[in-house]
């Protein structure tokens, strides 16, 4: 039974304001409502773009190796070259790890940008450089200063009205807290799932009802709360409670509602497919994205784990390379399987790329002088590597791409003008590019 301080009649509702306004408060103890009220309030002023494609990022946190996955080096000098080799893929003439057996084989479906670059070699700045494309936080201010490419998607792209979050991270934001929307409001923040899809019996804690309140208990507040709409007016004549009833039952709604509670249902997969993917917090966050982006989220980042290898790397590396090749692999074949590879773009990357050369301790050091990217669906052409590092991997032969162009390519593919600019704190106006062109190699 539902206790509510209100008393209930057949005729009549008799409620006071504060006992209006306390409507949700343990229900939703969440977040939910605020995230919610905070994106209709964003929308009346965005004027978010139709959605047309969607965006999954694997963010390599720490920085992947580009001489051991996508930029191999093997007539290097062994401390340069490492222990992997390279194997062909379905595209002539482009090589990739023999850790990668999987991608080798939908390469044609993906593209190495291999002469990204900047100009910091420290975790902070990388890392909100490669997710905003531009340089921010120093190792004395480490707060984002530009809003994460996921959030500007979010703001352009999102789907007004939908109970879909536009911006999701599995299973949470990266620690540096650079993946967040910054002076475009909390409304474009990623929601973070919160746990792990790989786990037994997975649940989103911030979809999940509290202890104690069933769903039946839910459903009844929603209709309570639908019951202000009529009565607003005449209990409230100071518009305190404006709003109330659409935000807590959008929130309900997302707890209790059809689409958000399957979307994040992947238990209702082919456990064939999902062992295509891997039984492992990769594979289950990709098949989650794909789940997450066909149901109406427009940007989901899949934060794969530490890549951060200064020590005996090649031993570290063991447990990441083999879970992301079978993510992303099964995500490209997932995706054209259903007609959706042309509509969901795919990136992955990380703060910056490692040395060349390996150091004393069986490592690879941080390095952004040149890295790689990669890059595939949304429209983009397959198959296709652009750019070059020198021979040792030191610093770009030919074709320098900035972050930047890196967004640039993305938000183009997505229909979002490059002319856009969102007013900052100060109320400046920042361009979303800065100077990024789209890679043109790839349209």
């Amino acid at each position: 039974m539902l206790n509510t301080p209100f008393s209930l009649t057949n005729d009549t509702l008799r409620i006071s304001r504060r006992a209006a306004l306390s409507v949700g408060a343990p229900l939703l103890g969440l977040g939910l409502a605020d995230l919610l009220r905070n994106r209709a309030a964003a929308e009346e002023t965005g004027q978010p773009k139709k959605k047309q494609r969607s965006l999954i990022v694997f963010w390599t946190h720490g920085g992947m190796t580009q001489q051991d996955t996508y930029d191999m080096k093997p007539h290097s000098a062994p401390e340069y070259r490492g222990k992997y080799s390279p194997i062909a893929t379905n595209v002539p003439g482009l090589s990739i790890t023999e850790k990668f057996p999987r991608q080798a084989q939908v390469m044609d479906r993906l593209s190495i940008v291999r002469s990204v670059h900047h100009g910091n070699a420290i975790h902070a700045p990388s890392a909100h450089w490669m997710q905003t494309g531009y340089f921010g936080p120093t190792l004395a201010r480490n707060a984002p200063q530009k809003p994460s490419l996921g959030s500007i998607i979010a703001r352009s792209c999102g789907t007004p009205g939908s109970q879909m979050p536009p911006y999701v991270a599995v299973p949470k934001a990266e620690a540096f807290g650079y993946q967040g929307a910054v002076y475009l409001g909390a409304a474009y923040n990623p929601f973070e799932v919160g746990a792990d899809p790989n786990a037994d019996g997975f649940s989103v804690p911030n979809l999940s009802l509290p202890q104690n309140v069933t769903l039946g208990v839910a459903q009844n507040r929603a209709k309570l709360l639908k019951t202000f709409d009529t009565l607003r007016k005449d209990i409230d004549s100071r518009k305190v409670m404006d709003g109330l009833e659409t935000f807590k039952a959008k929130a309900i709604d997302m707890i209790t509602g059809e689409q958000v509670r399957e979307a994040f249902d992947i238990s209702q997969e082919d456990p064939a497919l999902r062992d295509r993917y891997g039984r492992h917090q990769y594979g289950q966050s990709a098949l989650l994205a794909r789940r997450l982006v066909e149901a109406g989220s427009v940007c989901v980042t899949v934060n794969t784990g530490y890549w951060d290898h200064h020590d005996d790397i090649f031993n570290q590396l063991e447990g990441h390379l083999a879970p992301l090749d079978a993510a992303i692999a099964t995500l490209v074949e997932d995706l054209t399987d259903r007609g959706m590879l042309d509509d969901v773009l795919i990136l992955c990357a990380g703060e910056f790329g490692r040395t060349p050369l390996i150091n004393g301790h069986a490592g690879r050091d941080h390095w952004s002088k040149c890295f790689s990217v990669l890059l595939g669906g949304g429209g983009l052409k397959g198959g296709t590597v652009i750019g070059a590092s020198e021979s040792r991997g030191g610093g770009v032969l030919d074709r320098p791409t900035t972050p930047h162009d890196v967004h640039a390519t993305i938000y183009d593919a997505m229909g979002i003008s490059l002319e856009t600019h969102f007013e900052d704190a100060s109320g400046r106006p920042i361009s979303i590019v800065d100077t990024g062109k789209p890679i043109r190699e790839l349209g």
